[in-house]
């Protein structure tokens, strides 16, 4: 039997499907630094960089090339091969002990945060990686400036910290319920209408501070459609083993949808710098969310000029010494 003939929309969608396997399925046979070549230039398009003309609306939820189920072994193993890469990169990271680098996740909810985390960091060394979550403050946290309870977890030289939310809930949950704001024991003459642009004004500078000592700061939004979410709030409804994941706040945070689009807009609009840039990661395909994520992480630690210690000649002389002294052990 002949094959269907395809429509004109189903050849557009077959060249972009092909265009884009093709440009992953030789990826494993690239170089270290070709590696992270293609890991800049692919991660460079969801790159805000300088934020001051940013616009959330130009930035789509979904991949730019059209992927379906025969391309997941590409996926997976494009993947597989970032992973190991940054797995080397951490390990020169550590021994070289100058830099560290933080990697914020900021999303609304379902949109992929613990499954990126989870999937994109499962090769990195552990003694090398600490993962913070954040939740609503506690009493000590409240007595606090907001930026206390984070730097008390920022990542130790030589070290990765991840953190799952972070300080730029101060410009997104209290920016959109006012009452929460009210609960953090400002004065009264520190809440004015400038508040938020203090607050991006300060964050840019905490950053900047950080940069200037050491620390990487590279930031993700997960930005997923409302229709995506959707679906998988019902998937984690009607699946017993994804209950725990879901509770009531999460559907009712749904209604002020707009309201936190505003606020995400303005938060990377204010806070996306050239030294800590936000990237924008369409994540309602998942799995390429998650190389759109390895990628920059790539891309920002191939930055850093990392290298393991150099070894004097003296110490190499010593260690050749032991060597010989345990080979000649009886």
């Amino acid at each position: 039997m002949a094959p269907k003939k395809k429509t004109a929309g189903e050849k557009t969608s077959g060249k972009k499907q092909s265009a884009a396997v093709s440009r992953l399925k030789d990826i494993s046979t690239l170089s270290r630094k070709e590696l992270s070549e293609r890991s800049r230039k692919f991660s460079k398009r969801f790159c805000v960089g300088d934020g001051e003309k940013f616009q959330l609306k130009k930035y789509s939820t979904d991949p730019d090339i059209d992927l379906g189920p025969e391309d997941k072994p590409v996926m997976k193993r494009t993947l597989e091969v970032g992973v190991e890469t940054l797995a080397e990169l951490q390990d020169k990271m550590y021994a070289q002990d100058k830099w560290s680098l933080l990697l914020i996740f900021q999303a609304m909810d379902a949109a992929g945060k613990d499954g990126a985390i989870k999937h994109v960091m499962s090769g990195v060394n552990p003694q090398g990686c600490q993962v913070t979550s954040f939740k609503a403050p506690n009493p000590e946290e409240l007595d606090h400036d907001y930026l206390w309870r984070c730097q008390k977890n920022m990542p130790e030289r030589g070290r990765i910290g991840i953190f799952n939310r972070s300080y730029y809930e101060e410009v997104l949950v209290v920016r959109v319920h006012e009452p929460i704001l009210k609960a953090q024991k400002l004065p009264e003459k520190l809440v004015t209408p400038d508040i938020w642009k203090n607050r991006f004004k300060d964050i840019r500078n905490y950053e900047k501070y950080m940069y200037r000592n050491g620390t990487k700061i590279v930031k993700f939004f997960l930005n997923v459609s409302g229709k995506e979410q959707k679906k998988r709030f019902i998937e984690r409804i009607d699946n017993p083993e994804k209950n725990w994941k879901f509770s009531s706040a999460d559907a009712k945070e749904r209604s002020y949808w707009k309201d936190y689009m505003k606020a995400y807009e303005e938060m990377i609009m204010y806070t996306s710098t050239r030294e800590s840039p936000w990237y924008v990661v369409p994540a309602d395909n998942k799995s390429y969310a998650r190389i759109v994520i390895v990628s920059a992480i790539i891309n920002a630690m191939a930055d850093l000029n990392l290298e393991y210690p150099t070894v004097s000649k003296e110490k190499i002389a010593e260690l050749q010494a032991i060597r010989q002294a345990l080979i000649d052990e009886k």
